[in-house]
């Protein structure tokens, strides 16, 4: 899980080649529970041997005066065993502007964690909540911000006929080597509506560092059983800065491939 920082403009881009390829990945989807378009995320994984891409094909990041593209958000998901899923993400950031010299674009908010359901609950068919960890590493940006860290994240999910709540409470060694804590709750409306409202609340920060509030509204629609779509609007403060963001994406799953 990555904190979503606020990204100096720097420079803008074609997309990078690899991260284009994996949005043309066409296959046979199965039921996608997607958590895009939130920072936080759920206590579920991929089932054993899916897998599943969750991909914002094109997002606009306004902050103070300065524009960006995000072309494209990728987060990939493999189910490699029961109950356990790996997670690879990053976010292309593409300026409008750029001043002469400057790279054209950036891979930020870049990550590889480890996410498993410890107690099963009503997001797997169960009763009572479900609970999970993710532990990840923070992996080196391309022209962002600099070094590795890593991040620890418990996450409690539960579910009523009504609504869907989420809460995550992450601690980060940041890539500056600081300790960064986020606290993140997502509320959804009823899991049985094929369009369904959702909200984040989430609140971040690190050590010496200034404290970034944000607040996201928006909707997902589970077009088909195998397929979900959302979109969003963010708005973060920290410090004097604000940022107001748009993100549309898709959540697609890939079922395990069959035996012959």
């Amino acid at each position: 899980m990555n904190k979503r920082r606020i990204p100096e403009a720097r420079g803008a881009p074609a997309v990078p080649r690899p991260l284009l390829l994996i949005l043309l990945i066409a296959a046979c989807p199965r039921f996608a529970m997607a958590f895009r378009p939130f920072d936080s995320t759920d206590a579920a994984v991929a089932a054993p041997g899916e897998f599943e891409i969750e991909a914002g094909p094109l997002g606009y990041l306004a902050e103070d005066g300065t524009r960006s593209l995000v072309a494209p958000e990728v987060r990939l998901n493999w189910g490699f065993a029961p109950r356990s899923e790996v997670v690879l993400e990053g976010r292309n950031f593409v300026p409008r502007d750029r001043a002469a010299g400057e790279p054209r674009d950036r891979i930020e908010e870049t990550g590889l964690s480890l996410k498993s359901v410890l107690r099963p609950g009503r997001l797997q068919g169960r009763s009572g909540p479900s609970v999970a960890t993710e532990v990840g590493l923070l992996l080196p940006t391309l022209h962002g911000e600099p070094g590795a860290g890593a991040s620890a994240a418990a996450i409690v999910s539960g579910r009523a006929r009504a609504a869907t709540l989420h809460l995550n409470a992450v601690a980060e060694l940041t890539r500056s080597h600081r300790l960064g804590l986020i606290g993140g709750a997502i509320l959804e409306g009823p899991a049985a509506w094929r369009v369904r409202p959702a909200a984040e609340i989430d609140i971040q920060g690190e050590r010496d560092g200034p404290t970034q509030r944000s607040a996201l509204a928006g909707a997902i629609w589970a077009a088909r059983e195998d397929l979900s779509f959302d979109l969003a609007y963010r708005i973060a403060r920290e410090g004097d800065r604000t940022t107001r963001e748009v993100r549309a994406g898709l959540t697609w799953g890939f079922p395990p491939a069959r035996r012959k």
